[in-house]
């Protein structure tokens, strides 16, 4: 019996590299097979592994690095346009540093950026329908987030300003992947503007409840914002149509809260783990998955500041495989039941 949730998968991002086997997408996708993945996510921006370009306009293209997948022993589970997505609102404070995520020709012209960002995220949606896929994974961007913090007093308006604005960018972007039977799971972060629960139904909201927004479950974010990811599943289960398999670690003390005072990674009250060597409970994250019917793919996301990436990598694939749960079929007691009896119910109930 096959698990209900498929893999385990990885986000090729954090792998990728100038050295082989990272440097190429048959180098990678055989390294990944080899350590037991069945998928990989593939990072639409990392020139090295694919041509978002080409694969917008070529289906020979799609059909090659499908292939390419295939004959390593892997899926395709999602294309990602993390960096583009950012890249579709950025508050002026950042534009220096997220000048970073797009070609040279762009920088220091953020219209100019944010034009290429939207065309971007375009193609992926057109490339993803020529892979047969019907998932993306992206993030919003952010115009509100330097103001994240309620003081100095914010401007009336301010907030819903920047979530209208959001929507006026975004929804013609997911109108794009709808008409190409495409969704686009939002990844709920820090330096998002959608970045909890309540911004997301901010977002939501602001684009009419739009069919293609969803969003990629990670519960590391939630557990450095001190957010019950268990609940949050429950809230918005019905959206969730992603899932980076990320473990994270909050650890508070006399010199840090949630803010972590400016502390490089390792040093952070919270701080992202490799699986296994965090806080986040895992068994009962694909318990309650499995039961409210997700059926896509647990993707790990390996961002840990102790482990080496190469031993994330190795230890994760059977982490997840050993949360996989073969969903039941009868209930354990059915061996004590008999048929219905409508007149044997109503005797017992005195009717």
């Amino acid at each position: 019996m096959a698990s209900q949730i498929k893999g385990p998968a990885l986000f090729l991002a954090q792998f990728a590299g100038d050295e082989a086997p990272f440097n190429t997408l048959e180098g990678i996708a055989g390294w990944a097979a080899g350590l037991g993945y069945k998928g990989v996510q593939i990072p639409t921006f990392d020139a090295r592994l694919f041509d978002l370009n080409k694969a917008a306009e070529s289906q020979d293209y799609c059909d090659e690095v499908a292939g390419i997948c295939a004959d390593a022993g892997v899926e395709i589970t999602e294309l990602s346009t993390h960096l583009q997505g950012q890249l579709i609102a950025v508050n002026p404070a950042y534009d220096e540093v997220f000048d970073a995520f797009a070609p040279k020709e762009v920088h220091g012209n953020p219209k100019a950026r944010q034009e290429w960002a939207v065309d971007q995220v375009k193609k992926a949606a057109v490339a993803s329908e020529r892979f047969g896929l019907k998932h993306t994974v992206s993030f919003t961007g952010s115009l509100a987030f330097p103001y994240l913090y309620p003081w100095p007093q914010r401007p009336e308006g301010l907030v819903d300003e920047a979530f209208a604005e959001l929507a006026r960018r975004w929804v013609p972007i997911m109108d794009h992947y709808a008409d190409h039977g495409q969704d686009i799971g939002f990844e709920i972060h820090p330096g998002e503007d959608v970045f909890d629960g309540a911004t997301w139904e901010m977002f939501l909201e602001a684009c009419g409840g739009h069919v293609a927004a969803m969003i990629n479950y990670d519960p590391s974010h939630f557990v450095l914002q001190q957010l019950d990811y268990l609940a949050f599943i429950d809230l918005y289960h019905d959206r969730i149509n992603a899932f980076h398999v990320k473990d994270a670690e909050f650890n508070p003390d006399g010199r840090q809260g949630v803010y972590s005072g400016y502390q490089p990674w390792l040093n952070r009250a919270g701080r992202f783990r490799s699986l296994g060597d965090g806080q986040v409970d895992f068994a009962a994250i694909f318990s309650k998955l499995t039961g409210y019917g997700y059926d896509s793919w647990a993707v790990l996301e390996w961002e840990c500041c102790i482990k080496s990436p190469e031993q994330g990598a190795a230890e994760g694939a059977p982490f997840i495989a050993s949360h996989l749960i073969d969903r039941a079929e009868k209930a354990f007691d059915d061996f004590a039941g008999g048929e219905r009896d409508e007149a044997q119910i109503k005797r017992m109930l005195g009717l």
